[in-house]
């Protein structure tokens, strides 16, 4: 079927971007009420069905505005559900209004640029803190990956095994440290309503702070690297209505409130993933350990240091497309101000900047809405 094909690399393309979606799930089951096992089954869930729609690896990952803001402060379950629902309401709105090719617009292609520069840039940062502690994990699996690159660039029939095997050796070192993890069913996701002051509270914490990071990187940067990287014009409005259906469908059962994101699709591309099959794998697998190993003790067994190395490709992966913009000031200034201030202040400086620079432009009558024509 087109779209879809069993290999080696589609296989090891599939964990590419657990690195992200593992210790976020972790971090906000360990501060929070939200049970991992369903936070986990949700994110498998989705993973199969935006393969199945999209045919290519369109990643799944959590709201890391939201998610940080929770294990930072260990919000309750009803903020976290209002959160979801809120974000699923306006982003279905959005799309199925279709917005954001209105939005499109309006954001030249260097502020969507600068928004995955920042994006590596962080990653690069959460990458150094995970593998602080954990430094012979680390580089044993920076080693690995480094060597499949330098093999498969001179042999391209070789697959990219290499996230593959960073996970085989997170798992060994877990199991020889803790020991092997008991299996342990999850208990059903149950109804969770939010009250009206749930739904203040969410508004004002969590929504607030995440739309600017979603609108930016979780659609127009996805839209934009799936032009890069696949050469596919991909739809921004219906990256907006599948964020405002999956999040509607799983917030009120438990779930965590979930996005696309340019990041995670330069993870799945980086170890393999080409086409939905990825994504269908891991999905399977995802919902495997949320049903049968999702305590939070199970999946903490495996040490952080294989996550940072993972990461540390996935920026290099997300870097190599950010270069290529048509204003470096813009670019280079949003990264720099995404690790100091934040994705939403960047965010909002590469517009201003962008426009700012447009404004004393000669007269050639350019417009950074232009800048999305290709």
């Amino acid at each position: 079927m087109e779209g879809f094909r069993l290999t080696l690399e589609e296989i090891a393309g599939s964990v590419g971007n657990f690195g992200t979606v593992l210790p976020f799930a972790l971090g906000v089951a360990l501060v929070s009420p939200v049970n991992l096992g369903t936070i986990l089954l949700f994110f498998g869930i989705w993973y199969i069905i935006a393969g199945v729609i999209y045919r290519i690896p369109i990643p799944i990952e959590p709201m890391k505005a939201i998610g940080a803001i929770v294990i930072a402060g260990g919000l309750g379950a009803g903020e976290i559900a209002a959160a979801g629902i809120i974000c699923g309401i306006l982003f279905l709105a959005i799309g199925l209004a279709r917005g954001m090719h209105a939005v499109q617009q309006y954001i030249p292609v260097s502020v969507i640029r600068g928004i995955q520069l920042g994006l590596a840039l962080i990653l690069l940062r959460t990458a150094a803190g995970l593998m602080e502690g954990d430094l012979l994990i680390s580089g044993i699996s920076i080693a690995f990956i480094l060597a499949f690159f330098a093999v498969t660039t001179v042999r391209k029939s070789i697959p990219d095994l290499s996230a593959l095997i960073v996970i085989g050796i997170g798992i060994v070192a877990g199991i020889t440290a803790s020991g092997i993890p008991p299996v342990q069913l999850m208990p059903l996701p149950s109804l969770v309503v939010p009250t009206v002051l749930d739904a203040g509270a969410a508004t004002w914490r969590l929504v607030l702070p995440q739309i600017p990071l979603t609108l930016a990187n979780a659609i127009l940067a996805t839209a934009l690297l799936t032009h890069d990287l696949f050469g596919r014009d991909l739809k921004p409005d219906n990256l907006a209505t599948t964020i405002g259906v999956m999040n509607l469908v799983s917030a009120p059962l438990g779930g965590f409130p979930m996005c696309h994101g340019a990041g995670g699709l330069a993870a799945h591309y980086r170890f393999g993933a080409r086409t939905g099959t990825s994504m269908v794998i891991g999905g399977v697998f995802l919902i495997t350990v949320a049903l049968f190993f999702s305590a939070p003790g199970t999946v903490g067994i495996l040490p952080v240091g294989i996550f940072g190395a993972l990461l540390v490709f996935i920026a290099i992966e997300l870097s190599k497309h950010a270069v290529r913009t048509d204003a470096v000031l813009v670019t280079a200034s949003m990264a720099i101000i995404a690790v100091v201030a934040g994705m939403t202040v960047a965010f909002i400086w590469g517009l201003a900047l962008a426009y700012a620079l447009s404004w004393f432009q000669d007269s050639s009558g350019a417009n950074p809405r232009d800048k999305w024509k290709r």
